[in-house]
This record gives structure tokens, sequence and C-alpha cells, in this order.
């Protein structure tokens, strides 16, 4: 019986199984991707994402029902003057029934990269996170049971909640920002049962996230010429420009690939600092008073000091495959463009998706896209007043904090191993 999907490195051509791997056992500096045996697209009668289980590198699937929904938008693209707009949303929006009940397109990572190691070997993840994927992953184990340790800065703790309690999520909070969460999640991996969630090098939360582009493509019937997004890792944009080559792949929905239009948030963009600069390596000059950049800006979800910018199959290359583009948005031009996304139709946004809002509206002004073109817009995040009116939080409680730079030994180790041994049945499981 051949394997559902192999792993590929585009580095050195190598393709083997998958054993939950993040990295090439050549020792490439790429990002691995799925090969699927299934070449064409062809949805099932599964809930949320696993409706794309063919192209989602698990083989089972689980009963929660939150996956990205797409619509052609009337008001919002009626305002652009554009002819063609999928707005593809990622949140809680019942009536267009969107049922991501963190309000956050994190969730399309979580679910897979849980199932992924559940089925492929045994451990706890780790995740850090500057608050939106700590909040899908504290969900989804909610949900499922599964054990998870994020690690968040201190500041985005009051993100950490979900709608059912997580009762074998470990929270840790880090006094500092997203970099320093990270640099302290890699040190509680040192502990031989805790397993990298793994960031851009985790095919799971890339097809997971790759689901928009399906979304949206078979919304409208063919591939977008333009897709817009706003990113921190850029994983996203990533996502969608593997997802892309497969529905290229499949023959039935163009040929093309869609430009991509990442944005970031001023006055923290080293992405677009390299990108304008044509660099495939981020400077120090592309961050500079990094601390006091990513105090000021609005959506501090998209600030990653570190992002897969150079790697091969990374940003650098994704952007320049596909003749794209990327944008620095002020925190003043998000909320606007927020304001008139909201007003047009009538649902809330996350900050960072009004970053991405605001980058399509400077598009259209500056012409860089014309208006009978395709677009794919993809939202994010949003939803989180309907949300608070409809449904239960309960906030996750940080089991320790600790200090910037603060070594991983002595209580707060012990503290960890302790919630390991408690935790064993559900490991086992």
């Amino acid at each position: 019986m051949r394997e559902k999907y192999l792993l590929s490195c585009p580095g050195c051509g190598r393709t083997f199984s998958d054993r939950y791997t993040l990295d090439c056992p050549s020792g490439c500096d790429a990002l691995l991707r799925t090969v699927y045996a299934e070449r064409r697209l062809i949805p099932r009668d599964l809930p949320g994402i696993f409706r794309y289980k063919d192209w989602l590198p698990i083989e089972g699937h689980l009963g929660i029902d939150a996956g990205a929904v797409s619509y052609e938008s009337v008001a919002f693209a009626r305002e652009l003057g554009l002819s063609h707009l999928t707005v593809t949303f990622s949140g809680y929006w019942p009536e267009r029934g969107g049922r991501m009940e963190t309000c956050s397109f994190k969730e399309l990572e979580a679910q897979p990269t849980v199932l992924r190691l559940r089925e492929k070997g045994a451990g706890v993840l780790q995740v850090s996170s500057a608050g939106n994927t700590g909040r899908a992953f504290c969900q989804v184990s909610g949900l499922t049971g599964a054990p998870v340790v994020v690690v968040v800065p201190a500041a985005a703790a009051g993100r950490l909640w979900t709608t059912v309690p997580a009762e074998n999520a470990f929270l840790i909070t880090v006094d500092g920002d997203y970099s320093d969460s990270i640099a302290f999640g890699r040190e509680v991996c040192s502990l031989p049962e805790i397993v990298p969630e793994g960031g851009a090098k985790n095919v799971a939360r890339r097809d997971g996230m790759g689901t928009v582009m399906l979304d949206g493509t078979l919304a409208a019937g063919r591939l977008p010429d333009a897709y817009f997004q706003a990113v921190g890792s850029g994983t996203g944009g990533i996502a969608a420009w593997e997802a892309a080559e497969r529905l290229i792949a499949d023959g039935r929905f163009g040929s093309r690939l869609p430009a991509l239009h990442l944005s970031q948030n001023l006055p923290f963009v080293p992405m677009v600092r390299a990108w304008e600069a044509g660099r495939r390596e981020i400077a120090a000059e592309d961050m500079p008073e990094a601390g006091a950049s990513i105090a000021r800006v609005s959506a501090d979800v998209l600030t990653n000091r570190h992002p897969p910018w150079g790697v091969r199959g990374g940003v650098y290359d994704a952007l320049a495959a596909s003749g794209g583009r990327m944008y620095a948005v002020s925190n003043d031009d998000a909320r606007s463009a927020g304001r008139l996304f909201e007003e047009a139709e009538e649902i809330d946004l996350d900050p960072a998706a009004a970053v991405a809002v605001a980058s399509l509206v400077r598009a259209v002004e500056e012409g860089f896209v014309e208006p009978d073109e395709h677009i794919l817009l993809n939202v994010t995040g949003g939803g989180y007043q309907r949300a608070a009116e409809d449904l239960d939080r309960y906030p996750v409680e940080p089991f320790v904090r600790v200090a910037a730079g603060e070594a991983f030994e002595g209580d707060i180790r012990d503290a960890v191993r302790a919630w390991l041994a408690e935790q064993e049945v559900a490991i086992r499981a």
C-alpha cells in the first residue's frame, strides 16, 4: 500500500517517509515539503479543515468544525472598485459558517499539528507564541486532551483563553518579547518528553494554513491573480505559495502562481526592508531599535525577529517565485482600513488582519492590482465581539513566569517535570 504522502527536501531532492520530521536528514538548510499521492483536490465530507484531508499530513481527523470560510465580497469590493474580491475569513462568524472560536487562523495550524504528532510519535508539543498561536493550541488541547507546553511574552498572557477548559496546557510567561519566548521554549525542549512544534519547519502547520488558498480557490473557481496577507514569520505566505503550486499541478484552476502581497506593521518591518534591498538575509539594519519598534506596533503578533526569510523554500523564495510585493503599514492606516472593512462587511477584525486589509487598499490606490483582477484576501482573524457575546471564555493561567534570558533549570525545570509526570496518561494516549 502506497503512503499517503512523503517528505521532500528542495535542497538535495531527497524524498523520505515522515517521522514528525522537521529537518532534512542530510542537513540541508531548507524547508521540507509534503508530496501527496493524491494530485487532485478532492474535498471530503468532513468537518472544518479536514475537508482538505487529502492534502494534510495526517491519516485521521478531529471532530472539530473549524476551518476557513470563503465568500465573494460585495460591499467592501464596491468600496475599493474591485470586480472579483474573494475574502477567506478565519475567525468566529456563525452567519457565514466561521466557527474558529479563538477567532484566529492559527487553529488551522494547531489541529493538524496535534494530530500529526499523535500519529507519528509520542511526546508533548512545545509552542512559542506571541499570543494567537498559543491560544489556538490551548483550544485544541482543551478539545482533544492533548498536553501542550506554551511559552508567551508576559504581556500577551491575557490573550491565552479558550472556550473549553484547557486542563492539559502548561503556560509559561516570559518578561520579554516573542523572540525571548522562542528562546526559552527551545530550552524547555531539552527535556526528552517534550517535542518542538517546529514553526515554519512543520509541514502540518504550513499545509494547515495552505487550506486558505484551497478554500478561496474553490470558492472563486480559479486561482487568484493576487493574494494578500499580513505576516510575522511569513509562514502563511510560504503556505499559500506551496498550496498554489499543488493547485496548478491539479490542472483545473489555472497555470499561474498568484502574486503574494505580504505586509508588516510599522515600525517593525524587517522583511520589508530586506526585500526592498534585495537581500536573502535579514541584517541588523533591518531591525533598528527592535525592542522599541516592537513596542509601537498595533499588531504585535507580526513581530518575529527570526523569520524563515532566506532559507531554501522560505519567504524570499515565495515572493520571488510569485512576482510578489511587500508593504509596510502604519498603525493609523491599519486601523482606518479595519474600520472600513468592518463597516462594509459587518464583522470586526484582528489587528493583523487589518494590516492586510490596509495593504490591499494601498495596492488598489497605487495601481499594484487592477480593478478586474481576481484577488484573495486572507483575513487571518476576527469576530471577537461576536465570540464574546456567544461563547464562554476560560483564561489559561500561567504555571510559571520567567525573566528574559533566564536559564531553564532549578525550580522551573522541576515544575515542568512534575507536570509531565501528571500528564503521563494523556501522553501515552
